[in-house]
């Protein structure tokens, strides 16, 4: 029972306490023995049969795949922007190596989001374009990444139906938003914005 056993862990449970982790298996024993090989699209489930994880082997094709590496490759300046020797825990360039032949993506931390929260401002009607998504490369950013965007948006229509319609209620009251208080680019940042979340990082 997932409920259950999510009532008995805590953040400090890193699974490298052995005792602790014999206590949680003796409480919420697994549903059958050993181990599986599952090499098809399969769901999870708990024993009140709440489904709890997905899997779903190539789901994402090898064209898919393509479109994501492009459009992050659009991305790789304001990737590298992001990267610096005073970061914090999200963008200190201790945190970030590239591998020894220089290969896949630029290493970096950043947010992709029409409606963005600035940092330092608590007023909730404050939102704007995320700094990511300013200037020139925005329109085609957001069409590089709407295939792949419209793919998660669709996974989660059939996985969690609720988080869904409130996602696109929410991307409905910022359109609104934006236009009754005209607000600079996020309208044209909404109109190609084609995933349910209204944040990628």
């Amino acid at each position: 029972d997932i409920a259950r056993y999510s009532k008995l862990i805590s953040p400090k449970d890193t699974g490298h306490n052995e005792h602790r982790e014999a206590r949680l298996l003796e409480r919420c024993p697994p549903g059958h023995e050993g181990k599986r090989l599952v090499d098809e699209p399969a769901t999870i489930v708990d024993a009140s049969s709440a489904i709890i994880a997905w899997y779903l082997p190539d789901a994402l094709t090898d064209t898919t795949q393509k479109e994501i590496r492009e459009a992050t490759d659009l991305l790789a300046l304001s990737l590298k922007k992001s990267v610096r020797a005073d970061g914090n825990w999200r963008t200190n360039q201790k945190l970030f190596n590239r591998g020894s032949e220089d290969v896949g993506p630029t290493p970096g931390c950043i947010n992709l989001s029409p409606a963005w929260f600035q940092q330092g401002h608590e007023n909730m009607s404050d939102p704007e374009v995320s700094a990511s998504l300013k200037g020139p490369s925005c329109e085609n950013i957001l069409k590089a990444i709407a295939r792949p965007a419209a793919i998660t948006s669709a996974a989660l229509r059939v996985m969690h139906p609720e988080q869904y319609w409130a996602g696109l209620r929410t991307l409905s009251n910022l359109g609104n938003i934006a236009v009754s208080k005209d607000l600079p680019q996020m309208p044209e940042a909404l109109q190609y914005w084609a995933s349910v979340f209204n944040t990628l990082s």
